[in-house]
């Protein structure tokens, strides 16, 4: 199956499931879980768990939106102290669609009630985003690598 196809079926399955948990990373990086929820088993350097992992989880790690039925919410970009409110107001709503758009793949996640998350580069690079299948015996990603969609999984290091 390729990379695209295989995004395609991740897309279509993540169709009505519920975002379940959202979280920030470090920085602007935000990762949204879908589905059941499995507590991690990791734990950071100050001995505290990682967040929970869902079924599906999106990440962005930077140049990412928020967006309403008529206008930008917030972004990556954006004062720190709106991201909390329009991180609060997507959870619970279920995917509309999961999308690719441009040249160099960016990714649209739309959402019950009108809320869109899109994530956009803008700096030199790729766009950098992921999407990790975890309801199989190996985890899949699907990500940008040197201008391709591509699918690895967890062995994967990039260069």
């Amino acid at each position: 199956m390729t990379p695209l196809k295989r995004f395609q079926s991740i897309a279509t399955d993540l169709s009505g499931m519920t975002l379940s948990h959202l979280w920030r990373g470090y920085g602007s990086a935000v990762f949204f879980e879908f589905g059941k929820l499995t507590p991690s088993e990791m734990k950071r350097a100050d001995g505290n768990a990682y967040p929970p992992t869902g079924e599906v989880s999106l990440s962005i790690e930077w140049s990412w939106r928020i967006e309403d039925a008529t206008s930008i919410v917030c972004g990556s970009w954006s004062d720190e102290e709106l991201w909390e409110p329009a991180f609060e107001d997507l959870l619970d709503r279920q995917v509309t669609k999961l999308a690719l758009f441009g040249r160099l793949a960016e990714i649209e996640l739309c959402l019950s009630g009108d809320r869109s998350v899109l994530s956009f580069m803008t700096a030199e690079g790729q766009p950098e985003w992921s999407v990790v299948d975890r309801r199989g015996p190996e985890n899949i990603w699907i990500a940008m690598h040197r201008g391709e969609l591509i699918e690895h999984d967890d062995h994967f290091i990039r260069d």
